[in-house]
Protein backbone atom coordinates (compact mmCIF):
# COMPACT_ATOMS: atom_id res chain seq x y z
CA UNK A 1 0.00 0.00 0.00
CA UNK A 2 1.56 3.27 -1.16
CA UNK A 3 -1.35 5.65 -1.62
CA UNK A 4 -1.09 7.84 1.49
CA UNK A 5 -0.48 11.56 1.34
CA UNK A 6 1.92 11.80 4.27
CA UNK A 7 0.73 15.22 5.40
CA UNK A 8 3.09 15.31 8.38
CA UNK A 9 6.11 15.06 6.07
CA UNK A 10 5.28 18.62 4.98
CA UNK A 11 6.62 17.90 1.52
CA UNK A 12 5.39 17.95 -2.07
CA UNK A 13 7.11 14.62 -2.63
CA UNK A 14 4.99 11.50 -2.00
CA UNK A 15 5.91 10.04 1.37
CA UNK A 16 6.95 6.65 0.01
CA UNK A 17 9.56 8.31 -2.22
CA UNK A 18 11.44 9.94 0.65
CA UNK A 19 14.83 8.31 0.98
CA UNK A 20 16.17 6.04 3.67
CA UNK A 21 19.73 4.78 3.32
CA UNK A 22 19.87 6.29 -0.15
CA UNK A 23 16.78 4.49 -1.49
CA UNK A 24 13.07 5.43 -1.48
CA UNK A 25 11.07 3.95 1.39
CA UNK A 26 8.93 2.04 -1.09
CA UNK A 27 11.98 0.56 -2.82
CA UNK A 28 13.12 -1.05 0.44
CA UNK A 29 9.75 -2.79 0.76
CA UNK A 30 9.70 -3.90 -2.88
CA UNK A 31 13.25 -5.28 -2.71
CA UNK A 32 12.30 -7.39 0.29
CA UNK A 33 9.07 -8.50 -1.35
CA UNK A 34 10.91 -9.49 -4.52
CA UNK A 35 13.00 -11.95 -2.51
CA UNK A 36 9.78 -13.82 -1.65
CA UNK A 37 9.21 -14.59 -5.36
CA UNK A 38 5.48 -13.92 -5.16
CA UNK A 39 3.27 -14.84 -8.09
CA UNK A 40 2.15 -11.22 -8.44
CA UNK A 41 3.15 -7.86 -6.94
CA UNK A 42 0.60 -5.04 -6.82
CA UNK A 43 1.35 -1.50 -5.67
CA UNK A 44 -1.60 0.65 -4.63
CA UNK A 45 -0.96 4.29 -5.52
CA UNK A 46 -2.98 7.40 -4.81
CA UNK A 47 -1.44 10.66 -3.67
CA UNK A 48 1.25 11.61 -6.18
CA UNK A 49 0.39 8.48 -8.17
CA UNK A 50 2.08 9.73 -11.33
CA UNK A 51 5.36 10.40 -9.56
CA UNK A 52 5.28 7.11 -7.65
CA UNK A 53 4.44 5.09 -10.75
CA UNK A 54 7.20 6.81 -12.72
CA UNK A 55 9.68 5.80 -10.02
CA UNK A 56 8.57 2.17 -10.43
CA UNK A 57 8.80 2.10 -14.23
CA UNK A 58 10.49 -1.02 -15.54
CA UNK A 59 9.89 -3.14 -12.44
CA UNK A 60 8.00 -6.41 -12.57
CA UNK A 61 4.86 -5.22 -10.83
CA UNK A 62 1.46 -3.66 -11.47
CA UNK A 63 0.21 -0.35 -10.08
CA UNK A 64 -3.44 0.06 -9.06
CA UNK A 65 -4.76 3.52 -8.20
CA UNK A 66 -6.91 4.27 -5.18
CA UNK A 67 -8.90 7.43 -5.91
CA UNK A 68 -10.13 8.81 -3.58
CA UNK A 69 -8.30 7.41 -0.56
CA UNK A 70 -10.99 6.10 1.80
CA UNK A 71 -8.93 3.93 4.10
CA UNK A 72 -6.87 0.75 4.06
CA UNK A 73 -9.87 -1.50 3.45
CA UNK A 74 -10.88 0.61 0.48
CA UNK A 75 -7.32 0.29 -0.85
CA UNK A 76 -7.52 -3.51 -0.82
CA UNK A 77 -10.93 -3.35 -2.50
CA UNK A 78 -9.20 -1.74 -5.50
CA UNK A 79 -6.81 -4.65 -6.01
CA UNK A 80 -9.33 -7.49 -5.70
CA UNK A 81 -10.05 -7.55 -9.47
CA UNK A 82 -6.31 -7.93 -10.12
CA UNK A 83 -5.73 -10.87 -7.77
CA UNK A 84 -5.63 -14.39 -9.18
CA UNK A 85 -8.58 -16.72 -8.76
CA UNK A 86 -8.51 -19.70 -6.44
CA UNK A 87 -6.55 -20.43 -3.29
CA UNK A 88 -3.46 -18.66 -2.07
CA UNK A 89 -1.97 -16.28 0.48
CA UNK A 90 -2.08 -12.52 0.14
CA UNK A 91 0.69 -10.63 1.92
CA UNK A 92 -0.22 -6.99 2.63
CA UNK A 93 2.69 -4.61 3.21
CA UNK A 94 3.02 -0.87 3.76
CA UNK A 95 5.20 1.31 1.56
CA UNK A 96 6.24 3.45 4.52
CA UNK A 97 7.44 0.52 6.68
CA UNK A 98 10.78 -0.09 4.98
CA UNK A 99 12.89 -2.25 7.28
CA UNK A 100 10.84 -5.42 7.46
CA UNK A 101 13.03 -8.49 6.99
CA UNK A 102 12.51 -11.25 4.47
CA UNK A 103 12.65 -13.96 7.16
CA UNK A 104 9.89 -12.22 9.10
CA UNK A 105 7.62 -12.12 6.05
CA UNK A 106 8.29 -15.75 5.22
CA UNK A 107 7.35 -16.74 8.77
CA UNK A 108 4.16 -14.65 8.57
CA UNK A 109 3.14 -16.24 5.26
CA UNK A 110 3.82 -19.68 6.74
CA UNK A 111 1.65 -18.83 9.76
CA UNK A 112 -1.17 -17.99 7.35
CA UNK A 113 -0.69 -21.09 5.26
CA UNK A 114 -3.64 -20.13 3.08
CA UNK A 115 -6.10 -20.81 5.91
CA UNK A 116 -5.49 -18.48 8.89
CA UNK A 117 -5.40 -14.70 9.20
CA UNK A 118 -1.88 -13.88 10.37
CA UNK A 119 -1.12 -10.47 11.88
CA UNK A 120 2.36 -9.11 12.51
CA UNK A 121 2.41 -7.48 15.94
CA UNK A 122 4.92 -5.90 18.30
CA UNK A 123 4.90 -4.42 21.79
CA UNK A 124 5.84 -0.75 21.98
CA UNK A 125 6.62 1.38 24.99
CA UNK A 126 4.69 4.19 23.29
CA UNK A 127 1.96 2.67 21.09
CA UNK A 128 0.34 6.01 20.28
CA UNK A 129 -1.20 6.20 16.82
CA UNK A 130 -1.21 2.45 16.21
CA UNK A 131 -4.11 0.01 16.17
CA UNK A 132 -4.25 -2.08 19.36
CA UNK A 133 -4.53 -5.86 19.47
CA UNK A 134 -7.61 -6.74 21.52
CA UNK A 135 -7.54 -10.22 22.99
CA UNK A 136 -10.24 -12.41 24.52
CA UNK A 137 -10.01 -13.69 28.10
CA UNK A 138 -8.27 -16.84 26.87
CA UNK A 139 -5.60 -14.85 25.05
CA UNK A 140 -6.84 -15.31 21.50
CA UNK A 141 -7.08 -12.31 19.18
CA UNK A 142 -10.59 -10.87 19.16
CA UNK A 143 -9.99 -7.79 17.02
CA UNK A 144 -8.00 -4.64 16.31
CA UNK A 145 -9.16 -1.22 17.38
CA UNK A 146 -7.72 1.88 15.72
CA UNK A 147 -6.12 4.45 18.00
CA UNK A 148 -8.68 7.14 17.23
CA UNK A 149 -11.56 4.77 18.05
CA UNK A 150 -9.97 3.19 21.12
CA UNK A 151 -11.24 3.64 24.67
CA UNK A 152 -8.83 4.75 27.45
CA UNK A 153 -8.43 1.13 28.56
CA UNK A 154 -7.72 -0.01 25.00
CA UNK A 155 -5.17 2.76 24.51
CA UNK A 156 -3.27 1.33 27.46
CA UNK A 157 -2.63 -1.85 25.46
CA UNK A 158 1.00 -1.99 24.32
CA UNK A 159 0.66 -4.73 21.71
CA UNK A 160 0.00 -3.08 18.37
CA UNK A 161 -0.82 -4.19 14.85
CA UNK A 162 2.08 -3.36 12.55
CA UNK A 163 -0.09 -2.89 9.45
CA UNK A 164 1.34 -6.07 7.91
CA UNK A 165 -0.80 -9.17 7.51
CA UNK A 166 -1.12 -12.39 5.54
CA UNK A 167 -4.61 -13.55 4.63
CA UNK A 168 -6.17 -16.48 2.76
CA UNK A 169 -7.23 -15.17 -0.66
CA UNK A 170 -10.84 -16.44 -0.86
CA UNK A 171 -11.69 -15.23 2.64
CA UNK A 172 -9.98 -11.87 2.05
CA UNK A 173 -12.21 -11.24 -0.97
CA UNK A 174 -15.31 -11.94 1.10
CA UNK A 175 -14.27 -9.90 4.13
CA UNK A 176 -13.04 -6.83 2.27
CA UNK A 177 -16.23 -6.48 0.25
CA UNK A 178 -18.27 -6.60 3.49
CA UNK A 179 -16.43 -3.69 5.15
CA UNK A 180 -18.42 -0.73 6.48
CA UNK A 181 -17.28 2.82 7.23
CA UNK A 182 -19.20 3.39 10.47
CA UNK A 183 -16.27 4.82 12.43
CA UNK A 184 -14.87 8.18 13.52
CA UNK A 185 -12.99 8.69 10.25
CA UNK A 186 -15.74 7.43 7.91
CA UNK A 187 -13.15 5.16 6.35
CA UNK A 188 -13.05 1.49 5.46
CA UNK A 189 -10.62 -0.11 7.90
CA UNK A 190 -8.85 -3.26 6.78
CA UNK A 191 -8.44 -4.14 10.45
CA UNK A 192 -12.19 -4.78 10.72
CA UNK A 193 -11.67 -8.07 8.91
CA UNK A 194 -10.19 -9.50 12.11
CA UNK A 195 -13.59 -9.48 13.83
CA UNK A 196 -15.10 -11.06 10.70
CA UNK A 197 -12.55 -13.87 10.81
CA UNK A 198 -13.26 -14.47 14.49
CA UNK A 199 -17.01 -14.61 13.88
CA UNK A 200 -16.49 -17.18 11.11
CA UNK A 201 -14.20 -19.31 13.25
CA UNK A 202 -11.19 -18.66 11.03
CA UNK A 203 -7.97 -18.85 13.10
CA UNK A 204 -6.42 -15.46 13.81
CA UNK A 205 -2.71 -15.69 14.57
CA UNK A 206 -0.71 -12.85 16.12
CA UNK A 207 2.89 -13.29 14.97
CA UNK A 208 5.06 -11.15 17.26
CA UNK A 209 8.31 -9.59 16.09
CA UNK A 210 11.06 -8.94 18.64
CA UNK A 211 12.77 -5.99 16.94
CA UNK A 212 10.43 -3.03 16.59
CA UNK A 213 12.76 -1.54 13.95
CA UNK A 214 11.21 -3.95 11.46
CA UNK A 215 7.72 -2.52 11.81
CA UNK A 216 8.28 1.16 12.47
CA UNK A 217 6.66 3.40 9.88
CA UNK A 218 7.53 6.90 8.73
CA UNK A 219 5.09 9.76 9.11
CA UNK A 220 7.36 12.76 9.72
CA UNK A 221 10.91 13.97 9.05
CA UNK A 222 11.70 13.26 12.70
CA UNK A 223 10.63 9.64 12.36
CA UNK A 224 12.52 9.32 9.08
CA UNK A 225 15.72 10.55 10.73
CA UNK A 226 15.20 8.18 13.66
CA UNK A 227 14.75 5.23 11.33
CA UNK A 228 17.84 6.26 9.36
CA UNK A 229 19.91 5.94 12.53
CA UNK A 230 18.45 2.51 13.21
CA UNK A 231 19.20 1.39 9.67
CA UNK A 232 22.75 2.70 9.83
CA UNK A 233 23.31 0.91 13.14
CA UNK A 234 22.16 -2.32 11.48
CA UNK A 235 24.45 -1.74 8.49
CA UNK A 236 27.43 -0.76 10.64
CA UNK A 237 27.07 -3.89 12.74
CA UNK A 238 26.95 -6.03 9.60
CA UNK A 239 30.19 -4.45 8.34
CA UNK A 240 31.92 -5.01 11.68
CA UNK A 241 30.73 -8.62 11.82
CA UNK A 242 32.39 -9.03 8.40
CA UNK A 243 35.67 -7.74 9.87
CA UNK A 244 35.66 -4.01 9.04
CA UNK A 245 37.07 -1.74 11.75
CA UNK A 246 34.80 1.27 12.21
CA UNK A 247 36.23 3.99 14.45
CA UNK A 248 32.69 4.86 15.59
CA UNK A 249 29.69 2.88 14.27
CA UNK A 250 27.39 5.78 15.17
CA UNK A 251 29.24 7.99 12.67
CA UNK A 252 29.09 5.73 9.62
CA UNK A 253 26.65 6.05 6.72
CA UNK A 254 26.03 3.50 3.99
CA UNK A 255 23.60 4.44 1.23
CA UNK A 256 24.09 1.55 -1.12
CA UNK A 257 26.27 -1.57 -1.14
CA UNK A 258 29.74 -1.77 0.40
CA UNK A 259 32.02 -4.80 0.16
CA UNK A 260 35.40 -4.82 1.90
CA UNK A 261 38.40 -7.11 2.02
CA UNK A 262 40.34 -7.89 5.18
CA UNK A 263 41.79 -5.36 7.61
CA UNK A 264 39.88 -2.34 6.37
CA UNK A 265 39.77 0.65 8.71
CA UNK A 266 37.19 3.43 8.32
CA UNK A 267 37.37 6.60 10.38
CA UNK A 268 34.42 8.72 11.53
CA UNK A 269 31.97 10.62 9.35
CA UNK A 270 32.46 8.63 6.14
CA UNK A 271 29.61 8.21 3.63
CA UNK A 272 29.46 5.36 1.11
CA UNK A 273 26.92 5.59 -1.72
CA UNK A 274 25.99 3.43 -4.70
CA UNK A 275 28.21 0.37 -5.14
CA UNK A 276 31.63 0.58 -3.52
CA UNK A 277 34.23 -2.20 -3.50
CA UNK A 278 37.19 -1.87 -1.16
CA UNK A 279 40.20 -4.17 -1.18
CA UNK A 280 42.24 -5.43 1.77
CA UNK A 281 44.40 -3.38 4.13
CA UNK A 282 42.72 -0.12 3.14
CA UNK A 283 42.55 2.90 5.42
CA UNK A 284 39.82 5.52 4.89
CA UNK A 285 40.31 8.77 6.75
CA UNK A 286 37.65 10.86 8.44
CA UNK A 287 34.80 12.53 6.55
CA UNK A 288 35.34 10.98 3.15
CA UNK A 289 32.53 10.54 0.61
CA UNK A 290 32.94 7.54 -1.71
CA UNK A 291 30.35 6.77 -4.40
CA UNK A 292 30.32 4.04 -7.07
CA UNK A 293 34.03 3.39 -6.76
CA UNK A 294 36.58 0.60 -6.63
CA UNK A 295 39.49 0.86 -4.20
CA UNK A 296 42.39 -1.56 -4.55
CA UNK A 297 44.48 -3.26 -1.86
CA UNK A 298 46.83 -1.31 0.42
CA UNK A 299 45.32 2.07 -0.43
CA UNK A 300 45.34 5.01 1.97
CA UNK A 301 42.57 7.57 1.51
CA UNK A 302 43.19 10.60 3.67
CA UNK A 303 40.51 12.72 5.32
CA UNK A 304 37.96 14.85 3.46
CA UNK A 305 38.45 13.11 0.13
CA UNK A 306 35.58 12.78 -2.39
CA UNK A 307 35.62 9.87 -4.83
CA UNK A 308 32.89 9.22 -7.39
CA UNK A 309 32.88 6.82 -10.32
CA UNK A 310 36.60 6.22 -10.00
CA UNK A 311 39.10 3.40 -9.52
CA UNK A 312 42.18 3.54 -7.31
CA UNK A 313 44.89 0.95 -7.96
CA UNK A 314 46.70 -0.96 -5.22
CA UNK A 315 49.12 0.93 -3.04
CA UNK A 316 47.67 4.32 -3.97
CA UNK A 317 47.58 7.42 -1.77
CA UNK A 318 44.71 9.91 -2.14
CA UNK A 319 44.04 13.13 -0.27
CA UNK A 320 43.49 14.84 2.01
CA UNK A 321 40.94 17.14 0.37
CA UNK A 322 41.28 15.43 -3.01
CA UNK A 323 38.50 14.87 -5.53
CA UNK A 324 38.31 11.98 -7.97
CA UNK A 325 35.46 12.46 -10.42
CA UNK A 326 33.84 9.95 -12.82
CA UNK A 327 36.29 8.33 -15.20
CA UNK A 328 39.32 8.76 -12.98
CA UNK A 329 41.45 5.60 -13.29
CA UNK A 330 44.48 5.51 -11.01
CA UNK A 331 47.10 2.82 -11.57
CA UNK A 332 49.18 1.17 -8.89
CA UNK A 333 51.03 3.38 -6.40
CA UNK A 334 49.61 6.63 -7.75
CA UNK A 335 49.66 9.60 -5.37
CA UNK A 336 46.95 12.26 -5.54
CA UNK A 337 47.47 14.94 -2.92
CA UNK A 338 45.64 17.79 -1.25
CA UNK A 339 43.33 19.92 -3.40
CA UNK A 340 43.95 17.88 -6.55
CA UNK A 341 41.03 17.11 -8.87
CA UNK A 342 41.07 14.30 -11.43
CA UNK A 343 38.29 13.76 -13.99
CA UNK A 344 38.04 11.30 -16.90
CA UNK A 345 41.76 10.64 -16.75
CA UNK A 346 44.05 7.64 -16.44
CA UNK A 347 47.27 7.76 -14.45
CA UNK A 348 49.99 5.14 -14.91
CA UNK A 349 51.91 3.36 -12.20
CA UNK A 350 53.69 5.63 -9.75
CA UNK A 351 52.40 8.92 -11.20
CA UNK A 352 52.10 11.77 -8.71
CA UNK A 353 50.07 14.96 -8.51
CA UNK A 354 50.62 16.01 -4.94
CA UNK A 355 49.35 19.58 -4.66
CA UNK A 356 46.75 22.00 -5.98
CA UNK A 357 46.37 20.59 -9.50
CA UNK A 358 43.74 19.65 -12.09
CA UNK A 359 43.85 16.73 -14.51
CA UNK A 360 40.84 16.53 -16.82
CA UNK A 361 40.52 14.36 -19.95
CA UNK A 362 44.14 13.31 -19.70
CA UNK A 363 46.19 10.17 -20.28
CA UNK A 364 49.10 10.26 -17.86
CA UNK A 365 51.96 7.76 -18.12
CA UNK A 366 53.96 5.99 -15.45
CA UNK A 367 56.17 7.89 -12.98
CA UNK A 368 54.93 11.31 -14.10
CA UNK A 369 55.46 14.11 -11.59
CA UNK A 370 52.73 16.72 -12.05
CA UNK A 371 53.56 20.01 -10.36
CA UNK A 372 51.58 22.13 -7.93
CA UNK A 373 49.17 24.57 -9.53
CA UNK A 374 49.30 22.92 -12.96
CA UNK A 375 46.18 22.23 -15.01
CA UNK A 376 45.08 20.64 -18.24
CA UNK A 377 43.02 23.21 -20.15
CA UNK A 378 40.68 20.61 -21.65
CA UNK A 379 37.67 22.75 -22.63
CA UNK A 380 37.66 25.29 -25.46
CA UNK A 381 34.20 26.63 -24.70
CA UNK A 382 32.42 24.12 -26.92
CA UNK A 383 34.27 20.79 -26.84
CA UNK A 384 36.52 18.75 -24.56
CA UNK A 385 40.00 17.76 -25.77
CA UNK A 386 42.54 15.29 -24.46
CA UNK A 387 46.02 15.80 -23.07
CA UNK A 388 48.60 12.99 -23.36
CA UNK A 389 51.50 13.01 -20.89
CA UNK A 390 53.84 10.14 -21.61
CA UNK A 391 56.03 8.18 -19.16
CA UNK A 392 58.58 9.88 -16.90
CA UNK A 393 57.47 13.44 -17.66
CA UNK A 394 58.13 16.17 -15.11
CA UNK A 395 55.65 19.06 -15.21
CA UNK A 396 56.74 22.06 -13.18
CA UNK A 397 54.53 24.21 -10.99
CA UNK A 398 51.85 26.54 -12.38
CA UNK A 399 51.82 25.14 -15.89
CA UNK A 400 48.89 25.15 -18.32
CA UNK A 401 48.69 22.31 -20.82
CA UNK A 402 46.30 23.44 -23.56
CA UNK A 403 44.58 20.40 -25.07
CA UNK A 404 44.82 18.72 -27.45
CA UNK A 405 48.51 18.36 -26.75
CA UNK A 406 51.09 15.62 -26.17
CA UNK A 407 54.08 15.78 -23.84
CA UNK A 408 56.70 13.29 -24.98
CA UNK A 409 58.27 10.66 -22.72
CA UNK A 410 60.90 11.97 -20.34
CA UNK A 411 60.17 15.62 -21.18
CA UNK A 412 60.45 18.38 -18.60
CA UNK A 413 58.07 21.33 -18.66
CA UNK A 414 59.50 24.39 -16.96
CA UNK A 415 57.46 25.98 -14.21
CA UNK A 416 55.05 28.68 -15.30
CA UNK A 417 54.86 27.44 -18.90
CA UNK A 418 51.76 27.47 -21.10
CA UNK A 419 52.12 24.56 -23.52
CA UNK A 420 49.90 24.64 -26.61
CA UNK A 421 52.11 22.59 -29.01
CA UNK A 422 53.65 19.12 -28.61
CA UNK A 423 56.67 19.01 -26.30
CA UNK A 424 59.49 16.76 -27.59
CA UNK A 425 60.50 13.69 -25.63
CA UNK A 426 63.51 13.98 -23.36
CA UNK A 427 63.85 17.76 -23.69
CA UNK A 428 63.20 20.80 -21.53
CA UNK A 429 60.37 22.91 -22.89
CA UNK A 430 59.87 26.47 -21.70
CA UNK A 431 56.95 28.64 -22.82
CA UNK A 432 56.80 31.88 -20.87
CA UNK A 433 57.56 35.54 -21.45
CA UNK A 434 61.12 36.87 -20.90
CA UNK A 435 61.52 38.37 -17.43
CA UNK A 436 61.88 42.13 -17.50
CA UNK A 437 62.78 44.56 -14.71
CA UNK A 438 62.10 48.33 -15.02
CA UNK A 439 64.40 50.24 -12.64
CA UNK A 440 62.66 53.62 -13.16
CA UNK A 441 59.14 52.36 -12.38
CA UNK A 442 57.49 53.55 -9.19
CA UNK A 443 54.27 52.55 -7.53
CA UNK A 444 51.52 55.17 -7.72
CA UNK A 445 51.03 57.07 -4.50
CA UNK A 446 47.69 57.86 -2.92
CA UNK A 447 46.63 61.48 -3.20
CA UNK A 448 45.81 63.09 0.13
CA UNK A 449 42.43 64.77 0.23
CA UNK A 450 42.47 68.30 1.52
Amino acid sequence: MAAGKGTRMKSQRPKVLHRLGGRPLLQHVLDTAAALQAARTLVITGHGAGEVEAALAGLDLQCVRQVPQLGTGHAIQQVLPHLPEGEGTVLILNGDVPLIREATLRALAAACGGRALALLTVELADPGGYGRIVRAAGGGVRGIVEHKDASPDQRAIREIYSGIMAAPLPALRRWVMALQNDNAQREYYLTDIVAMAVSEGVPVVAQAVADDTEVLGVNSPLQLAGLERRLQKRLAEAQMEAGVRLADPARFDLRGALSCGEDVEIDVGCVFEGTVRVGSRVSVGAHCVIRDAEIGDDVVIHAFTHIEGARVGHGGRVGPYARLRPGAELGAEVHIGNFVEVKNSTLGRGAKANHLAYLGDATVGARVNYGAGSITANYDGANKHRTVIEDDVHVGSNCVLVAPVTIGAGATIAGGSTIARPAPAGQLTVARARQLSVPTWKRPAKTKKG
